[in-house]
Order: C-alpha cells, then structure tokens, then sequence
C-alpha cells in the first residue's frame, strides 16, 4: 500500500508565532494560505504543516498521489482502495472517503492510542 507523501499535521494556537518557531528551527514556507489559517513548512525532505483551529488533535497525515514536494508522483495507491484495504483488516474510518467518486477524498483512522492519521488525496 503506497500511502504517498509524510507530513505531521499540528494544531496551534497562533500560526504567525508556529512559523517563526519552526523557522529557528530551518523549515521555510513552502505552501499553504495564511489568511485560511494553514501552512506546510519543510527542512530538506521534512514536512509539517500548521494549521490554527482546524483540528482538535496533531495528526499524521498521508498524501496519496503526492510526492515530498507536493507535485503529482505518478502511479499511486487511490485513497478509496486505501480505505476498503483498512476496512478489510478490521480497521474501521471515523471519516471515509466516498468510495463512489475519484479524485480529491480523504478518510481519517485512529490508532489504538487515539492518534488520528489522515489520508488525503489531492490529485
């Protein structure tokens, strides 16, 4: 199973302060929207992104279709067959994907700690 790019997702309390921390830290801006209140930082092939009042809890988060720089990396594992491969085994979506549709989708698993892990599929 091809789960895509890595990143840790963080919730923060003050994005602009985040920033600067991990600044100190090497990561630089490399997308997101300011005013939406999110952005993805890297340090060499290190991800994070940082994102205020949008989750309750950090989270992993996969990008199917992605690669560490954010473009298209060709053939992929579909988030959907990600989904139904999960559910096989017994692991159980708290938010699925609509298996009825392509594209764009994402689903969210908990590990047995509580540790949410998105999968989401922008391509």
């Amino acid at each position: 199973m091809d789960l895509g790019n890595f990143s840790v997702s963080l919730a923060v309390k003050d994005l602009k302060a985040s920033e600067a921390f991990y600044s100190h830290l090497g990561f630089a801006a490399a997308g997101g929207d300011r005013d939406q209140g999110w952005l993805i930082m890297k340090n060499e092939s290190s991800a994070i992104g940082l994102f205020q009042d949008m989750f309750e809890k950090n989270m992993l988060t996969f990008n199917p279709g992605w690669d560490s720089n954010g473009r298209p990396s060709g053939t992929f594992t579909d988030v959907r067959d990600i989904q139904r491969a999960l559910k096989a085994s017994g692991i159980m979506p708290s938010s699925e994907a609509d298996e009825t549709t392509t594209g764009p989708a994402s689903c969210v698993v908990v590990d047995p700690d509580g540790n949410p892990i998105l999968i989401d599929q922008h391509v």
